[in-house]
């Protein structure tokens, strides 16, 4: 297995791998997920590629799985209570049928490798569903609880 950066000629597998993440959410809660539109997520990746922090898992010569690590804007200003650290959120995707087999687990270590270079103290993992899955998974690679994220829909 390699894991690099994701590169120009990975656009279309990385708008396979973003679509196949929406099915399987929307499965878990169609009122909180959708799939989005095909051209928007190219061109996302599009725009993405070669400068956002993006890697890609490839075995045998094809693409099975991404990792992105958005960096979160700035640290706590002076007058917030919590203390400043740079943050970023990770989102893992790897294509059914090669789950269970370390692939995963590397694109999360990259991430992680990825973000402390870039001056990252903590990484989130948002698990917004009933995710028994991901929440496995994440934990294995050693996140943990942060809280209670709490929301209401206005109106």
């Amino acid at each position: 297995m390699l894991i690099r950066p994701a590169e120009r000629r990975d656009v279309p597998a990385l708008v396979q791998l973003r679509l196949a993440n929406a099915a399987r959410h929307v499965e878990l809660d169609p009122d909180l997920f959708r799939i989005p539109d095909a051209a928007a997520v190219r061109r996302y990746f599009e725009d993405a590629v070669g400068h956002l922090l993006i890697s890609v898992a490839e075995l045998d010569g094809a693409v099975v799985g991404m990792v992105e690590v958005v960096l979160l804007p700035g640290t706590a200003p002076d007058h917030q209570i919590l203390k400043p650290r740079r943050a970023a959120d990770v989102h893992t995707v790897v294509l059914d049928g090669h789950r269970g087999r370390g692939v995963g687990a590397a694109l999360v270590a990259e991430a992680e490798r990825v973000a402390a270079a870039h001056g990252v103290e903590l990484v989130f993992a948002n698990i917004f569903a009933p995710n028994e899955q991901a929440h496995a998974f994440y934990s294995r690679a050693g996140f943990g609880p942060r809280g209670v994220l709490l929301s209401k829909p206005c109106g």
